[in-house]
């Protein structure tokens, strides 16, 4: 796992990696999960438009992003649980999770902490299954990348739909 802090430590301002590059504001979609099976979907959709697409992730986060979203409390915390209560233990909190890269068919996302001043503080590579599962349970901004959005879209819409056959114009008008 990759941190970005500052070189002389928390004090320092840390660059946020996103800055310049176009991100879309996503939700959650739909949690689909196939009991007995070893990969389960998350589907994410643009918040202000019609494009999204699904990634593929374990059960494990699969099972945590449903029991964010139904609001169930386990008795003992688990794993992004204690990620999360970690986080706000040393003095952050979530500030947004960015998917910013698709390379081999595979997502990578980044969890952007910020300080109690509002500024970014650490950026933490993540699997996306992770970092979606730790921003549900932040109530923190999801992100993905325009060009990744682009790239995986499984909509229609769009600047750039599948060209149609093109159509004669037909026989000349006589007149």
């Amino acid at each position: 796992m990759r941190t970005m802090r500052g070189e002389t430590g928390a004090n320092e301002r840390v660059k946020d990696p996103s800055e310049g590059v176009p991100m879309v504001p996503v939700e959650l979609g739909r949690i689909v999960i196939r009991e007995g099976a070893d990969q389960q979907y998350i589907f994410l959709k643009e918040r202000d438009g019609q494009r999204g697409f699904p990634i593929v992730i374990g059960s494990n986060e699969a099972h945590e992003i449903r029991r964010v979203v139904t609001g169930l409390q386990t008795e003992r915390p688990l794993t992004h649980q204690l990620a999360y209560d970690s986080i706000r233990a040393l003095g952050s909190d979530l500030r947004r999770v960015d998917i910013v890269a698709l390379r081999n068919n595979t997502f990578y996302a980044q969890v952007v902490l910020q300080n109690k001043k509002g500024e970014v503080n650490a950026v933490v590579d993540a699997r996306p299954s992770d970092a979606v599962a730790l921003a549900l349970r932040a109530r923190c901004p999801l992100r993905v990348a325009e060009e990744v959005l682009e790239n995986v879209r499984t909509d229609t819409s769009g600047p750039d739909p599948l060209p149609g056959p093109e159509e004669s114009p037909g026989p000349p008008d006589p007149a």
